[in-house]
């Protein structure tokens, strides 16, 4: 059955897991599905959870694993497995460091030796690919006093496992059992595209890496779970990828909806509608900030966006969020722009709800399983107090619901409008075949049709706006 997922963190919209199963039950009844970011062990350090101490285990201030399989009974629930990195604090990394090679977690953590066992030189070095500024590499102490650099693509607390080593694979398998106890349903590999490092490459979505996701997405089939790959790149590689597992992210969609609402022209967004992967989960924006190298160009490849169609979505996100946008988002080391614009998607458009909407609308309309971001969902702009406090530029698109501003933001007409959205999407028209076309420069039309069901949306981009006909009638979105 068609339907929509919720993508959100436990405590930033309800106090525990308990709490967001009255939630869903209580409030947000539309939703088929939803994607629980990192509730373990903690679920609130370093990087929100993206760093666990102990992945195996719920944190305790948020339930237990009673609780997930409680939620899975009723809707579709998604959990991460952090394939790349655990953190420094972990049991494993903790007694690695302590007992070196008498460790049963040796050989589990990545260090510069195990990737260069003959050394490198600057440009090898160099190569690497990595998200944030700097080198992958933190200096750690073994418990014999030998000084190790350890590999750490993101954080320096968050340290990379060796994936082709059988201590790092049976970590993973562990974690996979653990999931599959609790009814997950599908597991999203999280950070896939950095975890081989392979020597004389970037070590960014390799054949290496390819090949780690096949045996990968077998671990999780195995257990009777869908495979979701999250990966930020030239939306080639979601081409190449989309067959090897059951879900890929569409994040060239939100970045060509920027294009199309700032110049008034769909010519790149209609493009990639013609070629995207019907596996995809289509996003608008996520608990990261708003992907705009996935429709750039890359590896000696065209994008979707030229280098100065994606300079121009900075430039206007910057003008609607006076600025702060810029401020939030990082530029990886040797890049030339970030990666993504850290702000929440209605700040991007200024706060225009009717945008906002419409983007939406475009979003369910395409094939795939479309999800909502919490804060998106709400309504919500950017927190520019929590990233004040935090230094965290992705914290911007992060903010921690009280059970008032929860209430207050239901009764919103955004959120009442993609309510409304959520709940289209669950008409059979959408079971069916999908179709579309692009009047003129300025315009979409996007349809299903299921036997004598049928569900039309006509947008258009130069004059903001769209319409919904369902069964041959006007569909309202916001009464």
């Amino acid at each position: 059955m068609s339907g929509v997922t919720l993508l959100t963190y436990v405590d930033r919209l309800a106090a525990d897991l308990a709490g967001l199963s009255r939630v869903l039950a209580e409030s947000l009844p539309q939703f088929t599905g939803v994607h629980i970011l990192p509730f373990f062990t903690p679920f609130d350090g370093d990087d929100a959870g993206f760093d666990p101490v102990d992945h195996s285990r719920v944190d305790p201030r948020l339930g237990g694993w009673n609780d997930v399989r409680r939620i899975s009974r009723d809707r579709d629930v998604t959990v991460d497995l952090i394939v790349n990195h655990v953190s420094a604090h972990s049991a494993e990394f903790v007694d690695w460091l302590d007992r070196g090679d008498a460790s049963p977690s040796a050989g589990m953590f990545l260090t510069f030796d195990a990737v260069f066992p003959d050394g490198a030189g600057e440009s090898e070095i160099a190569a690497f690919y990595r998200p944030r500024p700097g080198v992958p590499f933190t200096p750690y102490r073994s418990g014999d006093g030998r000084r190790r650099l350890v590999w750490t693509t993101f954080m320096p607390s968050q340290i990379d496992i060796d994936v082709r080593h059988p201590a790092g694979i049976a970590y993973l398998e562990r974690l996979a059992d653990a999931l599959s106890a609790a009814g997950v349903s599908t597991v999203r590999l999280d950070a896939v595209g950095y975890a081989v490092k392979t020597p004389g490459t970037d070590s960014f979505m390799t054949e290496d890496t390819l090949v780690f996701v096949r045996q990968a997405a077998s671990l999780i089939r195995d257990r009777g779970m869908r495979v979701l790959v999250e990966v930020h790149a030239h939306y080639s590689q979601q081409l190449a990828i989309a067959p090897l597992v059951d879900l890929v992210y569409d994040f060239a969609t939100p970045p060509l909806l920027l294009h199309a609402l700032g110049t008034g022209r769909v010519d790149r967004l209609a493009e990639w509608i013609g070629m995207r992967p019907d596996n995809a989960v289509t996003v608008l924006d996520t608990h990261d900030g708003i992907g705009i190298i996935d429709a750039g160009p890359g590896a000696g490849q065209r994008g979707l966006l030229s280098e100065e169609e994606m300079a121009d979505v900075f430039a206007r996100a910057a003008v609607a969020t006076n600025g702060h946008s810029t401020l939030a988002s990082v530029t990886p080391t040797w890049a030339g722009m970030p990666h993504q614009i850290n702000a929440t998607f209605l700040s991007v458009l200024g706060g225009d709800t009717r945008r906002m909407l419409l983007a939406r609308a475009v979003q369910i309309f395409l094939p795939g399983e479309p999800q909502f971001y919490y804060v998106g969902l709400l309504g919500g702009e950017d927190d520019r107090e929590r990233f004040g406090a935090t230094g965290q530029g992705r914290d911007v698109n992060r903010h921690r619901y009280s059970p008032q501003e929860l209430s207050a933001a239901l009764r919103t007409p955004v959120t009442r409008g993609q309510l409304a959205l959520a709940e289209l999407r669950r008409h059979p028209a959408f079971d069916g075949r999908f179709v579309w076309t692009s009047p003129d420069a300025g315009s979409l039309q996007l349809s299903w049709t299921n036997g004598s069901r049928h569900a039309r949306l006509d947008a258009r981009f130069d004059r903001p706006g769209f319409e919904i006909h369902v069964d041959g009638a006007p569909y309202p979105i916001v009464e």
